[in-house]
């Protein structure tokens, strides 16, 4: 047995392109990618991510092995292809999220060194924006325009041109390693302050394949691509759904009648979505049941049990899980039991509201006390930082070896940084990020407890409490709210809140927007709510 070691035969590195080549054999005349009226299959599909990766490789632009292109991209085919396009060329892809300022893509860009940026025609102002804040003598990525148009000044060329350009034949480049790196995702910026996360073609392969298992996608579905692409790279279903030889449904605007109009036009199967689209979904006026049930993954934020009980009542059949942009995608998922399918509806969608147990392809999930190290009580109610370890988490944060070192500890976890419980059964629930919960008097505050009895109010749309500061009790909660119509009141909102929870968790203060401020993948930014409450002033009145 000692002699038996990895030998060339046995020990290919793993990674997610791979799937590209055996779909465009197994189910080359499906369609792969659907977008307006323009449909191709997976034998386009395959042909033009080998032009582009071609191209890119080529003497006129020359991007090396290791070096970073990023994208500014919606869910259009192009953003699809990139995702297989680009380190099938050998570099690095990085998503940028189009949502983002001009000083932040400036900022990433610099921190990158993003040698060439693939842009939207209606990103087009945003990247020449971000370009000249760059100082003075520093190099500037090449620009190429996503567009059906011929190229402007100030961009190489189009997308088009270099598809067309590309040798359909080229030996796309295989990492050398399965711990090459394969991409470069800034996180989200609830926190403000994006960090650099690279993830490793093995870690994606792994991630990729649990996702698959874990929500049991069957052969050929028919995604819808709700969830931004850049987010994570889709929660890594732009490599899941091409192993499974799917359908990719992609279009630009999220909202509910676009949504709608386009799972009854394509007979949708499967879509992901964070718990705001699930909110969108079921708001609006006049919502019919849907023709066929749609499988739909959430995740990025608990979900009110309330939202996910509207959901399920259209006819979506709602999967939850949990992940971060260091685990590229969700590595925790509410399992769900057969014998929970005989509780009343509303226990049920308090079930699927908690985070659950780690995919088949994860290591271990735990909650431990963050000073001693020790693993909290399985009782649902002992407090703890929410730790990770397994395959696909990150390999570290770019340029940042403090930073790494400080959450990806030598006892071999991941500090998340969220706060949760475990409860008797094994299922983990997140009870907030350790930045957010409130303390009032000594006591700790979940901040998400607070926000799912909001939800609860038939005329509360969306929801975020956050702590405000407190002469007498140090914070108190303060609940920034939108509402369906106007017409509720700060007081009637407490009384319901009161009702429901004890009186130190309720909220002191009720602040209405017509609309909260979210990242673009729905996830409510609380750090500016925060500087808000913090502007208002210290409560003076809370302790009557």
């Amino acid at each position: 047995m000692e002699q038996l070691k990895p030998r060339a035969a046995n020990s290919s590195p793993l990674t997610p392109l791979n799937f590209l080549d055996r779909t465009a054999t197994v189910y080359g005349d499906c369609a792969s990618i659907i977008y307006n009226d323009t449909t191709y299959t997976w034998s386009q599909t395959h042909r033009r991510c080998l032009q582009l990766a071609s191209s890119l490789t080529s003497s006129s632009l020359a991007i090396l092995p290791g070096q970073v292109v990023s994208v500014l991209a919606p869910n259009v085919p192009a953003m699809y292809e990139l995702q297989f396009a680009v380190p099938m060329s050998g570099a690095i892809l990085n998503n940028l999220n189009t949502r983002l300022d001009p000083r932040t893509i400036s900022v990433l860009l610099l921190h990158s060194e993003s040698k060439l940026v693939f842009v939207d025609c209606l990103s087009r102002r945003l990247i020449l924006e971000a370009l000249s804040l760059f100082p003075d003598g520093s190099a500037r990525p090449r620009l190429v325009l996503i567009t059906d148009q011929d190229e402007p000044a100030d961009f190489f060329s189009t997308y088009e041109d270099l598809v067309g350009k590309g040798d359909p034949g080229f030996q796309w480049i295989r990492p050398r390693s399965e711990w090459d790196p394969a991409v470069l995702n800034y996180t989200s910026g609830t926190t403000s302050a994006p960090k650099g996360v690279v993830h490793s073609h093995r870690g994606l392969f792994v991630v990729t394949l649990a996702s698959l298992i874990d929500w049991a996608v069957p052969k050929q579905p028919v995604y819808l691509w709700a969830l931004p692409i850049f987010h994570a790279n889709g929660w890594s279903f732009p490599w899941g759904i091409a192993a499974v030889g799917g359908t990719n449904v992609c279009f630009r605007k999220v909202d509910a009648p676009t949504i709608y109009g386009l799972i009854t036009r394509h007979r949708v199967t499967h879509m992901c979505g964070a718990p705001v689209v699930l909110n969108m979904l079921t708001n609006g006026e006049g919502n019919q049941p849907l023709p066929n049930p749609v499988q739909i993954l959430t995740a990025g934020a608990p979900p009110p049990a309330a939202v996910l009980l509207r959901t399920e009542s259209l006819g979506f059949v709602v999967g939850h899980g949990y992940g971060l942009t260091e685990t590229a995608g969700l590595v925790v998922s509410c399992a769900w039991k057969r014998n929970w399918d005989r509780y009343p509806a509303t226990e049920r969608a308090r079930l699927k509201s908690r985070q659950g147990v780690r995919t088949a392809g994860f290591t271990e999930v735990e909650v431990v006390d963050p000073d001693s190290g020790r693993r909290v009580k399985r009782d649902g109610s002992e407090v703890g930082e929410v730790v990770l370890r397994g395959g696909c988490v990150m390999l570290g944060y770019l340029k940042d070896p403090i930073g790494t070192a400080k959450c990806m500890t030598e006892e071999g976890w991941f500090f998340t940084g969220d706060v949760g419980v475990m409860h008797p059964d094994g299922y983990l629930e997140i009870r907030d990020r350790s930045k957010d919960v409130i303390i009032s008097g000594g006591e700790n505050i979940s901040s998400v407890e607070v926000e799912s009895v909001l939800y609860g109010h038939p005329a509360v749309n969306e929801a975020a409490v956050v702590a405000r500061p407190d002469e007498y009790w140090g914070e108190t909660p303060c609940a920034f709210v939108s509402l369906k119509q106007a017409g509720t009141t700060e007081k009637e909102l407490i009384e319901f809140c009161r009702a429901k929870m004890p009186r130190y968790m309720v909220p002191k203060t009720v602040v209405f927007k017509d609309e909260l401020p979210k990242t673009s993948t729905g996830k409510i930014q609380k750090y500016l709510l925060r500087e808000s409450a913090k502007q208002m002033g210290s409560s003076k009145l809370s302790r009557l």
